[in-house]
């Protein structure tokens, strides 16, 4: 179960107590690079290899055909349908608010600036498929795509043994409104959309989760000029609890991150210590009774359970670890959110669980991990947009600012810079 750290004593909070499973990702490195560098000397034929190889099917063709994409519908329940219908409209609703009317500002009389975003012409989307199918992530990273404007949404994820993508992949990408589906899996499929195949169209943004393989040909193709969404590791949750908090829902709550994966890290913060004896009685019945037990196993044995002095050290600790979903079961959880600066994304109350976020209120689930909500946002519908910034000057604008310019030109050492604004005004 979770290790108990009491700092209530303590005068610090030390970073010690909040830092991550070490990750040493170096033994990978060279496997994914021999598998890109094969993707991008010879394209399908490495892909095909690595499906056969890693996925256990050969599969010629990994193009899903309008027909599958067809009979995914047929196949799925008419209730999963609503529930994915239900969770991509309130997903659409809060993302169309990120969008915003070009404004010009006249910051001289004159001169006239702008900023407009355009979409990204080329995304790939990676929707893991092994343990679970993650067609949430679809809505999640498609409908945003959309909205944004993408001209080219592919997505890729790879296949059972038969050589099919579970039928919720497929209706969600529907949904989504995304034709281009391939079954591939693993590096592979981050190869092929890095730098594209004869099959599959080469992207300039790589978006989505996925394993530690995955995640390492993510962070490598970025060194190549290929952008991604942003630095990903295993799933995590904070909980900061005091004795208003219901322990059975906490427990629960801890649960929902420690089944995604052995890696995953879940914490709990408390200024009671009953609290924190009740939610561990809670983890060890709710965990027995889990078909991925054993995941979640593994994944409390990263965790941790810390009691501190007062909410302002709770708050302070939250802030250091910034985690990728913090739960806040306090009397005053809103007020206390407001003081809250580093997390991926907040839930208020006590009937706010984190799986809300992952599937359907709106918000977006795919969030900074390991600590980089300190400098990262949860992808948006910015994630799928360059902003590029407009001026227009008429000639009376350039002489009201020409002196500024040629003074600041001239003072850099930069006289070509001052002399083109001087010749349009000789």
């Amino acid at each position: 179960m979770l290790q108990i750290i009491d700092l209530r004593d303590a005068s610090t909070t030390s970073g010690k107590n909040i830092k991550r499973p070490a990750i040493d990702n170096s033994f990978l490195q060279q496997k994914v690079k021999a598998v890109l560098d094969d993707v991008k000397l010879s394209g399908d034929e490495a892909v095909v290899k690595y499906t056969a190889q890693f996925d256990g099917v050969s599969l010629p063709n990994f193009v899903v055909s309008a027909q599958e994409m067809e009979e995914a519908n047929s196949l799925l329940g008419t209730d999963l349908k609503q529930a994915i219908l239900q969770a991509a409209s309130n997903i659409k609703l809060f993302h169309q608010k990120q969008l915003s009317p070009v404004e010009i500002v006249e910051t001289t009389p004159g001169i006239q600036c702008w900023r407009k975003s355009v979409g990204i012409e080329k995304v790939g989307l990676y929707i893991p498929g092994g343990s679970a199918p993650l067609f949430s992530t679809i809505l999640m990273l498609g409908l945003p795509a959309q909205l944004a404007g993408c001209k080219e949404i592919i997505l890729c994820s790879p296949p059972n043994k038969e050589g099919k993508l579970h039928p919720a992949i497929l209706f969600a990408a529907s949904v989504a409104g995304i034709t281009k589906v391939y079954k591939i899996g693993g590096v592979q499929a981050i190869g092929a959309m890095a730098y594209g195949t004869a099959s599959v169209p080469q992207v300039y943004k790589i978006f989505g989760p996925g394993n530690q393989y995955v995640t390492c040909a993510k962070q490598m193709i970025q060194q190549e000029g290929i952008a991604i969404d942003m630095p990903a590791g295993p799933s995590e949750v904070c909980v900061l609890a005091d004795e208003t908090a219901n322990p059975a829902f906490v427990a629960a709550d801890l649960l929902s991150q420690a089944e995604h994966g052995p890696d995953s890290q879940v914490v709990l913060v408390t200024t009671n210590e009953l609290v924190a004896q009740n939610v561990m009685a809670e983890l060890e019945k709710q965990v027995a009774l889990l078909p991925r037990a054993t995941i979640a196993l593994k994944a409390l044995q990263n965790s941790k359970a810390i009691i501190v002095s007062d909410i302002a050290a709770a708050i302070d600790l939250v802030n250091e670890y910034a985690a990728e979903h913090l739960i806040i079961s306090c009397a005053d959880a809103a007020a206390i959110g407001e003081k809250i600066i580093n997390a991926g994304s907040i839930f208020l109350g006590n009937y706010s669980p984190e799986s809300v976020g992952d599937y359907a209120s709106g918000t977006n689930h795919t969030l900074p991990t390991n600590g980089f909500a300190k400098a990262y946002s949860g992808v948006s519908v910015d994630s799928f947009v360059k902003k590029i910034t407009f001026q227009q000057l008429t000639k009376e604008g350039l002489q009201h600012i020409a002196n500024t310019v040629e003074l600041m030109a001239i003072a850099e050492g930069l006289d070509a810079h001052a002399n083109a604004v001087a010749i349009r005004l000789a």
